[in-house]
């Protein structure tokens, strides 16, 4: 059984935030970084951009070995985590490996959450969440005509550029009403919708996949819950994701929707924390505890939970999760920080929509404070509008100035902050 100070279990934005928080305060104690990855260390982001060819597989690592090697780190691929023994402080592995440790990080991340739909165990499928996911679903696009992909997503939307790019028919089937849900507004989605359809990507919306079937092998039948059938080469599922925690049984670790922490990403066992997709953390609006899983709020986790590990003495709490999305398409940008702000009589609600031209944005301000903002195909710094947002800039000097102009506003307000 091996044995070290700091075990960190995932390697994508949280470990490897949390490898660099630790060593700024610790540059000798043992480091042991697990994957279940047999590549190293990349970014989800990037992986429509491997499907499509843009970006070469070999070449869409985070950290190289020279990085690990300066650091100290023994990184360890292909080692999935089976089980955790928090009272003797040991983590074991699907390949048979065991390690004692004295703190521990997990940062395993989600996996993609695939919908009970009648035969789709039958069928083959892809899904797009690891870099072999994404090999496979480009080379599985190779010589098709027709596509289904369910949900309208981040995932689901990217997936459907990238085949109809590649002269694939696709259709996408979505439950909610419009797309990216939980991102963008109706107004705001149907521009982003307009665009997809534009270019010959069909988008059903409101609709359910009933069943799918195999017909001999290819293509596969989709039958939607109004018994309209879809055919399809290739069938791609993009519903969402869910935390990775099999392991947990018998830890004596709490969770709900993800693994329970705190405002130090610490879990409710001693000497265990928890960051990234799999963590279930204070929200910034109200007293929730969410899953924010995005790549700000992973690193931002990743940190502080290093930190506290090596018992930084400059750990500052959890400011929140706060949501920050940027959604590329055809060339054009979605952005959404914050929350909308609808249905709260407080909050000032400044939109603006020109369909014809596909720009919109909406500024959702309360109390004088940012608390939310969305735009479509318009100039948007996506860093500072978290930032002024996360700080609670009063805005109520500027206000009219910000509404107008929020981009070169914004910046200016934090260029003084930043000084």
């Amino acid at each position: 059984m091996l044995h070290t100070r700091y075990l960190v279990v995932g390697a994508s934005h949280a470990g490897l935030e949390a490898v660099t928080a630790i060593r700024h305060w610790d540059a000798e104690g043992s480091l042991t970084m697990l994957t279940r990855e047999p590549h190293r260390p990349y970014s989800p982001t990037i992986l429509p951009y491997v499907v499509s060819g843009r970006s070469k597989p070999e070449r869409v690592a985070l950290k190289d070995e020279a990085w690990f090697a300066a650091r100290k780190v023994d990184l360890r691929r292909g080692e999935e985590l089976v089980s955790i023994d928090t009272a003797n402080a040991v983590v074991r592995t699907a390949s048979g490996n065991a390690w004692t440790y004295e703190r521990l990080l997990l940062a395993t991340g989600a996996a993609p959450a695939v919908p009970p739909v009648e035969g789709l165990k039958d069928v083959r499928f892809h899904v797009l969440r690891t870099l072999d996911d994404a090999l496979a679903l480009r080379d599985a696009g190779a010589g098709v005509k027709t596509a289904v992909v369910l949900g309208a997503g981040l995932v689901g939307l990217h997936a459907a550029e990238v085949l109809s790019k590649a002269g694939i028919r696709v259709v996408v089937v979505e439950r909610q009403a419009h797309a990216l849900p939980g991102y963008l507004d109706a107004p705001a989605a149907e521009i982003v919708e307009t665009a997809f359809r534009d270019r010959g990507i069909f988008l059903l919306f409101g609709r359910t996949v009933a069943s799918v079937q195999d017909r001999d092998g290819n293509p596969v039948a989709v039958t939607l819950d109004d018994g309209e059938m879809l055919p399809a080469e290739l069938l791609l599922i993009g519903t969402g994701v869910r935390p990775v925690m099999d392991y947990l049984a018998g830890s004596g670790i709490e969770t709900q929707q993800g693994i329970l922490v705190d405002d130090t990403m610490g879990t409710s066992v001693p000497n265990v924390w928890a960051a990234g997709d799999v963590a279930q953390a204070r929200a910034f609006f109200g007293a929730a505890r969410v899953i924010n899983g995005i790549l700000p709020d992973a690193v931002e986790q990743g940190r502080i939970a290093g930190m506290a590990m090596a018992g930084d003495p400059s750990l500052k709490p959890y400011v929140g999760g706060l949501p920050i999305n940027t959604f590329p398409f055809f060339g054009r940008h979605a952005v959404s920080v914050g929350i909308s702000g609808e249905g709260d009589p407080a909050a000032e609600i400044h939109r603006r929509v020109d369909a014809k031209a596909g720009l919109y944005s909406r500024i959702a301000i309360k109390d004088g404070r940012l608390i939310g903002v969305c735009t479509v195909g318009m100039p948007i710094d996506a860093g500072v509008m978290w930032q002024l947002i996360s700080r609670r800039v009063d805005l109520e000097p500027v206000k009219e100035a910000f509404v107008t102009a929020p981009l070169d506003t914004g910046r200016t307000l934090m260029s003084r902050l930043w000084r």
